[in-house]
């Protein structure tokens, strides 16, 4: 009998590129919006906002813990591959700087864009996992954050 290999990205098959590749996407995008909704308690007074922007680190933080399980059960490194990269639904550096300049109104809309912006491209990049990831666990968290992400994106509109 063949000693088991120890699990990694390359040794194992139950990880196949979409499914690596979803979760190496998923953790810094949810770690940028949630560089955006720590800006909320000072940037804006609006009820409404702060509620949402504390839900929603909530969720993020949750779901974040559940992304980083995967990846270090797909055993990838925890370098970020997307550092600095400018993709749709990212809250980039820039645009945090942009969001510490406004407050209130002008912080709200800005906020809520970037969190529908980040919600649709979430929800868009989930379908390919739970389409063509092969890992059923992976496959599952992109389905449960989906229907967790659109009812968030649903509250939006």
């Amino acid at each position: 009998m063949a000693a088991a290999q120890p699990t990694s990205a390359a040794s194992n098959p139950t990880f196949n590129p979409t499914d690596m590749a979803w979760i190496q996407l998923e953790i810094p995008l949810t770690e940028s919006v949630l560089a955006l909704t720590d800006l909320a308690p000072t940037r804006t007074g609006n009820p409404s906002v702060l509620a949402l922007a504390s839900k929603v680190a909530a969720d993020q933080r949750q779901q974040l813990a559940g992304l980083k399980g995967l990846l270090s059960e797909a055993g990838l490194p925890s370098t970020n591959v997307h550092e600095g990269h400018d993709m749709p639904g990212m809250v980039t550096a820039s645009d945090l700087l942009i969001a510490q300049q406004l407050n209130d109104g002008p912080f709200d809309k800005l906020f809520r864009k970037h969190l529908t912006d980040f919600l649709t491209q979430s929800l868009l990049v989930a379908k390919g996992e739970q389409t063509s990831g092969a890992n059923e666990s992976t496959k599952r968290y992109a389905k449960d954050l989906s229907v967790a992400r659109g009812a968030t994106l649903a509250g939006l509109k």
